[in-house]
């Protein structure tokens, strides 16, 4: 199967809003532990938050996942939840930068998409994330299928093992989506309407 690089990150917690059941996160959590999930490139070590009014996805996947940071000593566990097409309603992105020398702390938000007719979009989209939430609704779900044997999303991260536990769904629909992240990356991102500032102090998007 095709493989992508992929980033990763770790879990504080693993939502279960992308899985419909408690046994889902478990079995995701026990392949981590078994090292089952190989690690693919470094990440900074900084998370961002993301939020949304609804994100509408066709093609959608989800997995475990495991990288470590540029030191190569710090191990994060993620769960990475890709769309082979997707329209995100009110995006907010923000990443906040403590202890800025002359200044203090800063945030940097973006913004997009906050015309309900023109929503940003992405194609092939990934994101590693731990911590989800929101109100999702799936068609189509099949749950438990060995991750390289998934029909549904873009093609396999290289940091999941072929066999590794998988959910997919033919569409998935969040709204009020609230999401802590460490890597984003999308064959396309289209920001319709991008706005991007820098606020003295924390000013996150949720």
């Amino acid at each position: 199967m095709e493989s992508v690089a992929r980033g990763g990150t770790r879990w504080r917690r693993f939502a279960v809003v992308m899985v419909p059941g408690v046994a889902a996160t478990a079995a995701i959590g026990v392949a981590v532990a078994q090292g089952a999930l190989a690690a693919s490139f470094s990440v900074s070590g900084q998370q961002f938050k993301v939020s949304a009014d609804k994100l509408d996805g066709q093609g959608f996947a989800q997995y475990g996942g495991l990288d470590v940071e540029s030191d190569g000593k710090t191990g994060h566990a993620v769960a990475i939840s890709s769309f082979e097409d997707a329209k995100l309603y009110n995006m907010c992105q923000s990443v906040v930068t403590p202890n800025v020398p002359l200044v203090g702390t800063i945030t940097l938000r973006l913004n997009a998409g906050t015309d309900a007719k023109n929503p940003a979009t992405a194609h092939n989209l990934y994101v590693d994330l731990d911590d989800l939430s929101g109100e999702a609704t799936f068609s189509n779900i099949d749950i438990g299928v060995a991750a390289g044997a998934k029909t549904r999303g873009p093609a396999l991260a290289k940091n999941t093992q072929s066999g590794a536990f998988a959910q997919q769904a033919e569409r998935a629909v969040i709204e009020d989506v609230k999401q802590t992240a460490w890597a984003t990356t999308a064959g396309t991102f289209k920001l319709s309407g991008l706005h991007m500032s820098l606020h003295k102090g924390v000013k996150e998007c949720y």
